[in-house]
């Protein structure tokens, strides 16, 4: 006799997972305050429509358009510099937290030593550090150090990709497979070729596609960091609104609106050319 029963044995589980989740959730948005009715009110409603109808039209002039462009650059060279910075120190920083080029792994099935563990721990420790603490306290602090300027936000991007990328950079070696690094750990090749020769091959546009994406995110704090006075357009757009000059913020949101978009084109371009 068949089974007519068509209830799903995962109903009930599933429920469960529902219930607790908006039991949690519940207190997280009493905690935020968050009352989207606010945004319906009438006082609201029209107070945006004022700040917005300020953007339009975009500022074009000659004058604003040069300093425009030398915002954008600014903005663009900030996070560039900073990437570069936190890749030389990430890339050696992963390679010591991660298990990838154990001996130890590739001699004994997988399992790591003690010692590689307790040499590994201290590097995932500032790893955590460095990412822990956001990019915008580090250019509060560099703007201390070093005064208002570009500087402070490449030194505060540098710092906090670079325990970011270290981080996912050791988790993507790890998820990989491990037996063609380990084949020529085992047949005497070094670890530096044995990760060039079988680890990257599998892993470059993971790794590519990763770092353009926190490229294009640089390029979002370097904005956010210019309210600090870390230049870039960030600092150009708190000066726009400090004057009420609506016309400029919406050029320059416009401006970085379009450099995402090419950052974005850019990851898809390199992420074709390595599949």
């Amino acid at each position: 006799m068949l089974n007519t029963d068509s209830r799903d044995p995962a109903a009930w589980p599933r429920l469960l997972i529902t219930v607790v989740a908006v039991a949690l959730l519940w207190p997280g948005i009493q905690l935020s305050e968050l009352n989207p009715g606010v945004l319906f009110q009438a006082d609201s409603q029209s107070e945006m429509g004022r700040f917005v109808s300020a953007f339009w039209p975009p500022a074009h002039d000659q004058a604003f358009l040069q300093l425009l462009i030398k915002a954008t650059l600014q903005t663009l060279a900030i996070a560039t510099a900073g990437m570069a910075l936190a890749l030389l120190l990430a890339i050696p920083a992963s390679l010591l937290a991660s298990r990838a080029l154990s001996l130890s792994a590739a001699s004994r099935a997988g399992v790591p030593s003690l010692t590689g563990r307790l040499l590994r721990w201290p590097i995932r420790g500032v790893l955590i550090f460095l990412r822990s603490v956001p990019e915008i306290v580090w250019a509060l602090l560099f703007v201390r150090a070093v005064g208002l300027g570009p500087a402070a936000g490449v030194l505060a991007i540098a710092i906090t990709y670079s325990g970011m990328l270290g981080k996912v950079y050791a988790e993507i070696f790890e998820s990989t497979d491990q037996r063609p690094a380990h084949a020529l750990l085992q047949a005497g090749s070094g670890r530096l070729a044995a990760f060039a020769y079988g680890t990257l091959p599998n892993v470059a546009a993971e790794l590519l596609s990763y770092t353009v994406y926190r490229w294009e995110c640089a390029i979002r704090a370097s904005v956010v960091m210019g309210f600090v006075g870390a230049g870039g357009l960030g600092q150009q757009i708190d000066l726009s609104i400090r004057m009420f000059a609506g016309g400029e913020v919406a050029s320059m949101l416009l401006t970085f609106l379009l450099l995402v978009l090419c950052a974005d084109q850019l990851s898809r371009l390199l992420r074709w050319r390595l599949t």
